[in-house]
């Protein structure tokens, strides 16, 4: 789901007219309508405050469904790792960050 139809979405869960919802952020109206048609994106700090407002997440607004979500299998090993200890947990994270940090320097050397 698009920016756009999640804005929109917020704005009808909410029983709000266009100018009302402008209102509500303390945006122009003509901004309101481009939102929803697609025809612009917010500013970081729109979006903080639409976010702030209606109690939802930035990512919930800009990402589409499972676009910054792992894959299955991850999710099933993230699943077993809260079911560790502390000290398993902070040694699973320390093994995570050095991989990342391996995969990152390998990019940057080319």
């Amino acid at each position: 789901m698009s920016f756009s139809t999640r804005f929109l979405q917020l704005r009808k869960q909410h029983g709000l007219t266009q100018p009302q919802m402008a209102d509500k952020i303390s945006i122009h109206l003509t901004q309101v309508r481009r939102y929803e048609s697609g025809e612009a994106q917010p500013s970081l700090d729109i979006l903080k405050k639409i976010a702030t407002t209606f109690n939802v997440t930035t990512d919930w607004l800009i990402f589409e469904e499972g676009e910054r979500e792992p894959q299955d299998e991850l999710k099933l090993k993230f699943e077993a790792v809260k079911g560790m200890t502390e000290d398993e947990q902070r040694s699973v994270k320390d093994i995570l960050d050095a991989m990342i940090l391996k995969h990152q320097a390998k990019q940057l050397l080319g």
